[in-house]
């Protein structure tokens, strides 16, 4: 499938089930955008220059890679971009519903970007990066769970 594909997401730490799915996608798309999404009615750990410096770190060996960020709606930044496809991971089904209603949204919003979901490998199916967050709070091991560029990151924000 050629085009672009964004991967639109909080990424408040990037984690390896988000890794997964840009490496894959990657393969797919002619290029993948990641936008991290600035949502003001949030209070993420990470910062969006953390956010993003952490996601270029961590996909700097992907070329057809990018990673941006963006605050509004997710579509008006898709036709700013010129991207024809919108990438989402799903760990469950759990997360179909959620997914099932932004995209019919995003398709009512315009129906010319076409939205893909991509399974997330088993092994990363339960990762959030709430759970990431929770665990690295209480100084509890994350190694398998994130990139070493984001475990450092997150031993930093909780230093006691």
């Amino acid at each position: 499938m050629p085009g672009i594909a964004l991967y639109p997401g909080s990424f408040d730490p990037v984690t390896l089930g988000h890794l997964d799915i840009i490496k894959r996608g990657s393969k797919v798309f002619d290029r993948i955008i990641v936008a991290v999404l600035h949502n003001s009615s949030k209070s993420p750990l990470f910062s969006i220059e953390e956010r993003v410096n952490l996601l270029k770190e961590t996909t700097k060996h992907l070329a057809n890679v990018e990673v941006d960020y963006f605050q509004g709606l997710m579509i008006d930044y898709a036709r700013e971009r010129q991207v024809n496809a919108v990438l989402r991971g799903l760990r469950a089904v759990s997360d179909f519903e959620f997914e099932l209603q932004i995209t019919s949204m995003n398709k009512k919003l315009d129906d010319s970007i076409e939205t893909f979901f991509m399974m997330t490998s088993s092994e990363y199916s339960f990762l959030s990066s709430s759970i990431v967050k929770e665990i690295a709070k209480y100084h509890g091991k994350v190694t398998d769970l994130v990139p070493p560029e984001v475990e450092a990151a997150l031993k930093q924000k909780f230093i006691e």
